[in-house]
């Protein structure tokens, strides 16, 4: 099968839709917010997406493009081989979440709570509603997903990518901006922050304590997202508390195959397993949370899960995974759009005995 994995490589320099300066968007208005309406990189501005009939705020920051060196270099600590040789990077302006999405964010999509507002409260829906509403949402879990661990501004856990993909479109539709999960290097792009040392707080892991929680100081569980330091790009969790979903198929040989530099690059998923989380979680040792550090979803995540078939939406074991969002400074191709929300595996047959 290894012939095939160099189809997996492309270059996201696809179709560039100009957004007119109303932010239409699947033909409709945009929710105005004056700070998020920056058409050019040198207009970006942190600015809090606002999630109506709700008291709710995602903090967004500008991320500027540039290139960077992703993977590791072969001298560092605990290095796997999955992290080299380092290329060439580069990405285009994005804006990404200062935290992880939280319950609270999560819950408005994942259990209706948008809906049920309006209905109790009798809010008139906003233009953009019908579009929000007809986003599938996840059957309702079969006991609690934090698992006693708490909830309001803790991160959002044990979801799967499909719906962390389906929260990104739904977040979407709400807003009329373009958000999705982050490709794995963009990802690394705002971890690393300019930094190539191994953290992006130096090479030092005891210097941890102070911008993570990892198995050392966690207590076995997580915490509300902010708590420790913030990266030099003011992004905080980024090491620790929840590893985090992207966007890409996990293949352990990446940058073997993707002779760099190379531009905006994705591993587009086109097998449920493994997919990439980044980061490191509440339950992971300091080696884990460098910032070069990939790891792939696997079957075992689910093993707990009591439904047949299981969940698409959950994730029972994966208490320490969660996702931020991005939205590209460059609006794509609604084709594009679609792809980065729902383009998975094909229905899988079983194979025909020849």
């Amino acid at each position: 099968m290894h012939h095939h994995h160099a189809k997996l490589f492309r270059s996201a320099a696809l179709t560039v839709v100009i957004v007119f300066a109303s932010g239409l968007v699947w033909g409709q208005e945009a929710l105005s917010l004056p700070d998020a309406e920056a058409q050019a990189e040198a207009d970006m501005k942190p600015y809090a997406e606002i999630l109506e009939h709700t008291d709710l705020k995602l903090d967004m920051v500008p991320i500027r493009g540039g290139t960077f060196l992703m993977g590791s270099p072969d001298g560092e600590a605990n290095r796997n081989a999955d992290e080299g040789p380092q290329q060439q990077v580069e990405i285009s302006p994005f804006w990404m979440g200062k935290f992880e999405i939280t319950w609270d964010q999560y819950d408005v999509w994942g259990e209706n709570m948008d809906i049920t507002r309006r209905m109790i409260f009798g809010s008139p829906a906003t233009p953009r509603d019908p579009v929000a509403d007809a986003v599938t949402r996840p059957t309702p879990p079969y006991t609690d997903m934090s698992f006693g661990m708490g909830k309001q501004r803790h991160p959002a856990i044990c979801m799967t990518q499909h719906a962390a993909r389906k929260y990104c479109e739904w977040l979407s539709a709400k807003t009329g901006r373009y958000y999705r999960l982050p490709t794995e290097a963009e990802w690394e792009y705002a971890c690393r922050a300019g930094t190539t040392t191994a953290y992006s707080f130096g090479d030092d892991p005891a210097a941890i304590e102070d911008y993570a929680w990892y198995a050392g100081n966690s207590d076995e569980t997580y915490h509300d997202v902010g708590g420790k330091q913030p990266n030099p790009w003011g992004l905080y969790d980024m090491h620790g508390n929840v590893a985090e979903w992207v966007l890409d198929q996990y293949v352990p040989e990446t940058y073997k195959l993707r002779k760099g530099p190379v531009s905006n690059p994705l591993v587009v998923p086109l097998q449920e397993y493994p997919r990439v989380v980044r980061g490191g979680g509440w339950d992971d040792e300091p080696n884990m949370h460098r910032s070069a550090v990939r790891e792939g979803s696997s079957e075992e995540w689910k093993q707990q899960d009591p439904q047949i078939p299981q969940s698409i939406w959950y994730f029972t074991d994966a208490l320490g995974v969660g996702f931020r969002v991005v939205r590209p400074l460059t609006v794509p191709s609604d084709a594009e759009k679609a792809d980065k929300w729902e383009k998975t595996l094909p229905v899988q047959l079983d194979p025909v005995e020849e």
